[in-house]
């Protein structure tokens, strides 16, 4: 695999930014303890979203994703989102248009990865868990399956009633279309739903929150897989959830 830290200007943002980007790399004569699944056809892309604390390093640093994503010889996109919860903001940058559709236009020129919409997914956790969701939802025609792992399912929350001021404005007034519960509803008569796969830990403080949008999901039409296990919202809970979730992804 190789590792390239991307940095690149956006338009949708004004501003140059980064992402880090593994990729299977053909040739690796010598290499110890890799298996090479590189192939000769455009590779399957993930693209990996952060939590509310963190950037777009922090899978790398937290968890083996670069040895996870050799295993099925994808490649793994991983941007920063800020804390923007992958939303146009009211006060800042247009997070949104760049990761659901500028950035994928920006991995196809600079990568060899295919434009169908089988081979493109969407996943992340906590804060990116729920970006995952919205993003591929509302892009059904980009991504085929989604995995949030310990989401932010209720973007209602008072917890981050002040963290949201930026992203919705003073009075906070949330579209539909950022709300997942509205959200899954409004999508649901449409043929081409992505698939979706959730994760949450038993002592996760948002646990009851993803309880209730599991119930809401299950009485729609999805493909639909959800994971519960004992754990909290942290990096050994998502470090596991993360093999789930390729695993779902791409051995299905």
């Amino acid at each position: 695999m190789a590792l390239v830290d991307l940095k690149f200007y956006s338009e949708a943002l004004g501003m140059q930014t980064e992402v880090y980007v593994v990729i299977p790399q053909k040739s690796s004569i010598g290499e110890i303890g890799i298996d090479n699944n590189a192939k000769s056809e455009k590779y399957k892309t993930l693209y990996l979203l952060h939590g509310l604390s963190d950037d777009h390093t922090i899978w790398l640093r937290r968890t083996s994703i670069e040895r996870y994503a050799a295993d099925y010889g994808i490649c793994v996109v991983m941007p920063c989102g800020d804390r923007s919860f992958y939303t146009d903001m009211k006060y800042g940058a247009k997070y949104y248009t760049y990761i659901a559709k500028e950035l994928p236009c920006i991995i196809r020129e600079f990568f060899n990865v295919s434009e169908k919409r089988e081979d493109t997914y969407i996943a992340g956790l906590s804060m990116g868990g729920y970006g995952a969701l919205k993003i591929a939802l509302r892009e059904s025609d980009k991504f085929c399956a989604a995995a949030g792992l310990s989401s932010v399912a209720d973007i209602y929350r008072e917890d981050f009633r002040k963290t949201l001021v930026p992203v919705f404005g003073d009075n906070i007034e949330i579209p539909r279309e950022d709300d997942l519960f509205a959200l899954v509803d409004m999508k649901n008569e449409i043929a081409d739903k992505p698939r979706l796969f959730m994760a949450v830990g038993t002592e996760d403080f948002m646990y009851e929150d993803n309880l209730r949008l599991k119930s809401k999901i299950e009485s729609l039409d999805y493909d639909y897989t959800y994971i519960e296990d004992k754990g909290e919202h942290s990096w050994g809970f998502w470090d596991d959830k993360i093999q789930g979730a390729l695993e779902w992804m791409f051995e299905k």
